[in-house]
């Protein structure tokens, strides 16, 4: 029978081999996102297995703590540890643990939140209140819910021609067939035989690479919706049946939308009799300083995605809350269509809905989107002060707690960094050296922060500090190198 260790340097020599341990039967078993298959195999990207995690820090098995300032991906908005929602959860597995939403069946947990979610949902297209949800497991199934949605209603309503969906470069929408062509980001297409025909691509919303020289936030939103005007025309209006968008730009870099820029895509839109699915699976539940991103821009959707800020994560569920003319659309045709051909083993689920409910509680009871908004304003400010004087600086941007420093060579004349030199991925890798978990943005050379809404100014200050010094490191290296000249 094994002893139990003796001393604090024979228990952290077990936790060690014990960490060893799992990092190699996770080499041996697990097929990773995002990670590159060979180099992690053979050992050249590590394995970090989490443990526990509380407020806004994590901690490994080998005893390392981390300030998550990327909220998992996103997701936990609530911060980690909160007993609140594990008690929920662990209330609901006892007392119904499952039963599906076919046919009719609910739970009293569903019922509770779809009521809710539609009393606190964005109004929709017409200034209508949302009128139904439909529940996934994530956001990439959403979007392929939303799609199929736009399908149903073009037929239901006599437009079968009306099915292709234009979407923004830099755009993030999932990794589902459908919902990945929505995607406009490469690595995601990459051997995938990505995108899918039915998907169009319009430009991303981001000022400082896309405009023209003396053209304002204002003028270059103008620019982009005659740009959507006129691949509309193009393409052919009777051929287009919806048009997806995130209220702020997520995984292509954290970027607000400028100036005037919904109210402008919005008009050509409505022009064209196009429907306007609004991505908040970021945006949603507190992260932009408001409960929904449409809510700060004025963005009136026909469908909205929702996930990630839904549980904090705690439990896998999405949705989509479907607007007034979609829905009423589909409960006129059901007499001819009969039944609603879609749906999900775990449409509904009972743990994921209470553990949404306890979440919201929280959100609510505790003003998180209005933390978002002060906190974020805030560490916006801060990354100014300690970004802005760097030489390699070109944007400093944000909104509620989606924030970002971009960097090039020359940002007077948006001179761009050489790929190569990878600057924003060995920031983060020395940022995370130094205790922190930011985020090098794909495809570009920008380092995102999305924290837990329950960030304090305190834990925006060690953020910043620990970036910018990180950042600081890597220009000298940069600069003994002449990488920068």
């Amino acid at each position: 029978m094994p002893t139990a260790p003796t001393s604090i340097s024979e228990t952290e020599a077990l936790t060690t081999r014990s960490s060893a341990v799992l990092a190699s039967l996770d080499r041996a078993s697990v097929l990773h996102p995002s990670t590159n298959i060979h180099d992690f195999a053979t050992g050249q990207v590590p394995s970090t297995v989490v443990d526990t995690a509380t407020g806004v820090r994590i901690r490994d098995t080998q005893g390392h703590e981390l300030i998550d300032a990327f909220a998992g991906l996103y997701c936990v908005n609530i911060g980690y540890g909160r007993t609140e929602v594990a008690d929920a959860i662990a209330r609901q597995a006892h007392k119904l643990a499952y039963y599906h939403t076919f046919a009719g069946h609910s739970t009293e947990e569903l019922i509770r939140l779809s009521d809710r979610l539609i009393k606190m949902a964005p109004v929709s297209n017409g200034g209508g209140a949302m009128q139904r949800v439909f529940y996934g497991t994530s956001g990439s199934d959403a979007n392929e819910t939303n799609a199929k949605l736009v399908w149903y209603y073009h037929n239901l309503i006599g437009k079968p021609k009306k099915k292709r969906i234009i979407a923004r470069e830099r755009a993030y929408h999932g990794n589902t067939v459908m919902a990945g062509s929505m995607t406009g980001l490469n690595f995601y297409h990459n051997f995938m035989d990505l995108p899918v025909s039915a998907i169009l691509r319009t430009g991303t919303p981001h000022h400082y690479w896309e405009s023209v020289p003396g053209e304002t936030e204002a003028q270059f939103s103008v620019r982009r919706a005659s740009e959507l005007e006129s691949l509309i025309l193009c393409e052919d209006p009777d051929t287009i049946g919806a048009f997806i968008g995130e209220p702020v730009l997520g995984t292509g870099g954290l970027i607000p939308p400028p100036v005037g820029y919904w109210k402008a895509i919005q008009a050509v839109l409505h022009k064209y009799d196009i429907l306007l699915i609004a991505d908040e699976v970021i945006t949603g539940f507190g992260r932009t300083g408001r409960t929904f991103g449409s809510q700060l821009y004025d963005i009136q959707p026909d469908l909205v995605t929702i996930a990630k800020g839904l549980t904090s994560a705690y439990a896998p569920l999405s949705g989509v809350l479907i607007g007034e003319r979609v829905y009423k659309a589909m409960e006129a045709g059901s007499a001819e269509a009969g039944v609603f051909p879609h749906g999900y083993t775990y449409t509904g689920h009972p743990i994921s809905v209470a553990a949404a409910n306890a979440n919201l509680d929280i959100v609510e009871r505790e003003n998180l989107a209005g933390n978002a908004a002060d906190v974020g304003a805030y560490m916006l400010a801060a990354l100014h002060e300690a970004f802005d004087s760097f030489p390699i600086t070109a944007e400093v941007r944000g909104v509620g707690l989606m924030l970002a420093v971009e960097f090039a060579a020359d940002p007077a004349t948006k001179r761009r960094l050489n790929p190569a030199l990878k600057v924003a991925y060995r920031i983060a890798a020395l940022a995370r050296e130094k205790g922190l978990i930011t985020r090098a943005m794909p495809q570009s050379e920008a380092i995102g922060f999305a924290p837990p809404l329950v960030l304090t100014r305190s834990d925006a200050d060690q953020i910043v500090e620990i970036a910018s010094s990180a950042t600081r490191q890597v220009i000298d290296e940069l600069s003994r190198e002449g990488s920068l000249s």
